[in-house]
């Protein structure tokens, strides 16, 4: 009794030497109280969220209004698609999403660059993959997609390829969507008949993976891809600068063999 007393009378004195300290002893255990209920209801809306299959290895935390997700999941797209879905919900003041993805460090970086090459080759074929000249490079994961897209549409397609390629922890987009023009477009159609038109090398034409790639910003062309020889890299260039209308070629094509395609 006596040392509830004395507790008493500190109260008393700290009341008079610091005013407003009465209601904040008062109002903090409500406010904890309070916050504690409100990280409550936005894990229970968390989890309501990423109720899914795919999620299924995912566990949420919150503390504070911060979002914290852990656990595993099969790919990058899918933990792409996690994070979306959390930042959709209201309330939180940030999100940690440390969930690993599935396979880490168990392929290895040569193998999935090889897998989206391989599928990049034939991706959206007969909707003008010709004029996509996209690449990829990994490292310890990471595959960076470089290179030109014709369209927003290609370019979201090979970011999509890549973020659903096993092995991949994440996807960095140095993709340039190339500018909308009525003379490119024009262009782009008269080097395509020009090199795919050619005797010898109407043969890349029947592979839909179509080997020349043709990229065409403001007049200016760049061929890419690989061919089965040296000549038929130089009568590709030969065609192209024999164009109307185009400024310049860089002729970029790989002969089969003489180096390694990225």
């Amino acid at each position: 009794m006596r040392r509830a007393h004395l507790s008493a009378n500190w109260v008393m004195a700290l009341a008079i030497l610091v005013p407003g300290l009465p209601a904040l002893l008062v109002n903090a255990p409500i406010a904890n109280a309070q916050n504690a209920q409100n990280d409550n209801n936005l894990r229970a809306s968390v989890l309501n969220a990423i109720k899914k299959d795919e999620f299924k290895n995912v566990q949420a935390n919150v503390k504070d209004g911060i979002v914290t997700l852990q656990g595993t999941v099969k790919d990058f797209a899918t933990k792409e698609e996690l994070d979306k879905r959390v930042h959709r919900i209201k309330g939180a003041s940030g999100i940690n999403n440390i969930v690993e993805v599935e396979g880490a460090g168990q392929i290895s970086d040569q193998q999935i660059q090889q897998e989206i090459l391989k599928q990049l080759q034939y991706d959206r074929v007969g909707y003008g993959n010709a004029f996509d000249a996209i690449t990829v490079n990994v490292q310890n994961g990471v595959a960076t997609m470089s290179g030109h897209a014709l369209g927003p549409v290609a370019k979201d397609s090979a970011l999509a390829l890549a973020s659903r390629t096993p092995g991949v922890q994440d996807v960095v987009d140095d993709i340039q969507v190339d500018p909308v023009s009525p003379m490119d477009w024009q262009t782009r159609a008269q080097v395509w008949r020009a090199v795919y038109g050619f005797p010898s090398l109407n043969k890349y034409a029947i592979d839909p993976a179509q080997p020349i790639r043709i990229t065409v910003v403001n007049g200016r062309v760049i061929l890419t891809g690989v061919v089965d020889s040296q000549a038929d890299k130089n009568v590709a260039g030969i065609q192209a600068n024999g164009v109307p209308g185009v400024f310049s070629v860089t002729n970029d094509l790989q002969v089969a063999g003489q180096g390694e395609r990225k």
